[in-house]
């Protein structure tokens, strides 16, 4: 008898998941999504396998029910199952970014029936609804499981063997580690992001000019503040304590940085940038962490028709996949650069063997 997985939510997340399970054999998906056209698509395309418009119907038939929802409309649901008269055991998981007040809300849980460990795997996409969802969407990235007190090893191997096509990394952490470690490297640079973006908006009435210097670097270390705003406010407000202190936290750094400038301390300026260097330089070059990152390949283009067009054709000749590109320091008469994104480490070397053969200069980021 085949497993009935329920995956309630098929946004990019849910439905980059019931992608993955449904290519396992003896594996039943059932698809729950508020967008009618959504279902519509998954079942065309045999990501789903049936469509359910009721979620207490849903979860009494599902072995296995994923909330792929907002995390505030996921503490909703859990606290709905503690309701529901369930005939055989439901494991149940999330893949939210917060795991404190999920894991509450699954720990007072006094269902015989129940078992939740919590999910968040720590990849995403700059877009968004079912479209953008893809199989390949966690490969090599981190997927942490956070079990509650109803779980033990056996219900996470489950789920690991149930998302064994994603290609993820598994980790297990406690609640409180998850929520630490994706405040410090996830959520807190959202918002120093947002801020920045502000502080340049700000400044656009003084120097009109401004938004045309912000193309380039600007732009890719606020690359994150163009993510989905509610989202984002649901994640802020969810790590709301954590967040508050580490913005104390930073505010003592930049008390530090200005301290160093106002006292004209270069040593001290000196040592804390490269301090960063280095620990920046060290960081792991081929995972994928929390925010979504991309692969990049920058080629010296001429300024005459179709330079752009010999790059990327042959690219598409050899069926490589490009996610953004983009023309740096170009311009007219001289040549310029172009920077093409990838979504994968192999396509990036692959490009860079293909167009260094066809005579172009190429640089691959480490």
């Amino acid at each position: 008898m085949a497993e009935k997985v329920l995956i309630v939510g098929l946004g990019l997340i849910g439905g980059s998941l019931a992608m993955n399970v449904s290519k396992i054999e003896g594996h039943l998906v059932i698809g729950l999504d508020q967008d009618e056209k959504t279902l519509n698509m998954a079942l065309k395309q045999g990501v789903i396998h049936q469509a359910a418009k009721d979620f207490e119907e849903a979860v009494k038939e599902a072995d296995i029910c994923v909330l792929a929802t907002p995390i505030s409309v996921t503490i909703e649901y859990l606290h709905a199952l503690q309701k529901i008269e369930l005939e055989k055991p439901l494991l149940v998981t999330d893949v939210s970014s917060v795991k404190k007040r999920v894991l509450e809300a699954a720990d007072q849980w006094k269902h015989p029936m129940l078992s939740f460990v919590g999910g968040h795997p720590m990849a995403g996409s700059h877009k968004q609804g079912y479209p953008a969802a893809k199989p390949h969407l966690f490969e090599n990235a981190i997927y942490v499981l956070t079990p509650s007190v109803h779980a033990n090893g056996e219900e996470a191997n489950r789920l690991k063997e149930l998302f064994s096509e994603t290609g993820a990394r598994f980790l297990t952490f406690t609640t409180r580690e998850h929520d630490e470690m994706t405040a410090v490297i996830s959520h807190f640079p959202h918002l120093i992001a947002s801020s920045l973006v502000h502080q340049a908006k700000g400044w656009q009435d003084t120097h009109p000019s401004i938004e045309h210097l912000a193309a380039g670097g600007f732009k890719d270390i606020t690359r994150i503040a163009s993510s989905n705003p509610r989202l984002w406010q649901d994640i802020f407000f969810q790590n709301r304590e954590l967040l508050l202190s580490m913005l104390d936290d930073w505010i003592s750094e930049m008390e530090k940085v200005r301290g160093f400038l106002s006292e004209k301390d270069s040593e001290g300026t000196l040592k804390y940038l490269t301090d960063a260097k280095h620990y920046r330089d060290g960081l792991p070059a081929k995972e994928r962490g929390a925010i979504p990152a991309f692969y990049d390949l920058y080629v010296d283009i001429h300024d005459k028709p179709g330079a752009i067009y010999q790059v990327i054709g042959q690219l598409a000749a050899a069926d490589i996949s490009i996610k953004n590109i983009e023309i740096l320091e170009i311009r007219e008469g001289i040549t310029g650069v172009l920077r093409i994104s990838f979504a994968s480490s192999e396509d990036q070397v692959q490009s860079k063997a293909l167009l260094e053969k066809n005579s172009f200069e190429v640089m691959l980021q480490q």
